[in-house]
């Protein structure tokens, strides 16, 4: 049974119910999101060869502290670095490290900032120098996907419509979508209720009310979907090593369909791709 809550009366812990935010709430996720798009916006130009991940990271601290932002991901559950940066075959939670980036590499980049409490989350694909037209083409869908899971985003319709879509594109594109990951609610707290999937039905699901506030964020496989995670604890892979992409936006549902909070302002969304 999904309960609804409101979230100022709302205790700070994942109860399974899903809170729903004011406008207090949505001003502060604006906040804390476009913190994070400008983060990712700085790091078109730093994504490139013969520069290490441990250099991106450290770029990622300084930049939230110069913003009075702490990274999210710092210190959380034992996670040592700023933000994940995850190269080629890795899906997610890649860890940072002195190993440089090398020409025609794909790796995403998920950075979340907090900002008076509230979490900005956000990922976004870069290329590295020139890369194939697989990659690219993998990096096109993936975004489209993203898009597309988006614009299912609206009161009254379910969670499962956002799955459907994306699933739909993709696997008609020939590519996976991977099950072990989902979405999530995010507020004042990093992960939250609802789970969002990306893949099923559009009559599954939550339904989404005005006031909710959650992640999209596909991850999108070349081969395969199945996963499975490095002894690190971390680091998830795709099983058949084949190339893997995600992008990842926060947003929050309105009277009329969804706010984007993470949107680049100046419109770096796909780093590297044609307009």
């Amino acid at each position: 049974m999904v309960t609804y809550i409101d979230a100022t009366s709302a205790p700070m812990k994942n109860t399974g119910q899903i809170r729903l935010y004011g406008p207090e709430g949505f001003e502060g996720m604006r906040k804390a999101s476009q913190i994070t798009a400008r983060c990712l916006d700085e790091l078109a130009t730093r994504a490139v060869p013969g520069v290490t991940t441990n250099e991106i990271d450290r770029f990622v601290f300084e930049f939230g502290m110069d913003h009075g932002a702490l990274p999210a991901t710092l210190n959380y559950r034992g996670y040592t670095k700023s933000c994940c940066t995850s190269i080629n075959h890795v899906v997610c939670h890649g860890i940072p490290n002195d190993k440089p980036l090398r020409e025609g590499e794909i790796v995403n980049i998920d950075v979340t900032y907090v900002l008076d409490g509230w979490h900005g989350d956000s990922s976004r694909m870069y290329p590295v120098g020139e890369i194939k037209r697989a990659a690219e083409r993998l990096l096109e869908i993936t975004h489209k996907t993203l898009m597309l899971g988006i614009e299912a985003v609206k009161p009254g319709a379910r969670t499962g419509a956002i799955g459907e879509a994306i699933q739909a594109y993709a696997e008609a594109e020939r590519c996976s979508v991977v099950r072990d990951f989902c979405g999530h609610g995010v507020g004042k707290l990093f992960h939250d209720a609802p789970n969002i999937l990306h893949y099923g039905r559009a009559e599954e699901g939550p339904e989404m009310r005005p006031g909710m506030i959650f992640t999209i964020e596909p991850m999108i496989n070349l081969g395969r979907p199945h996963v499975k995670v490095l002894s690190d604890g971390w680091t998830a892979v795709t099983r058949d090593r084949s190339l893997t992409a995600q992008y990842e936006h926060t947003i929050g549902v309105t009277e009329t369909g969804c706010e984007i909070f993470t949107l680049s302002p100046v419109g770096l969304d796909r780093p590297g791709l044609p307009a």
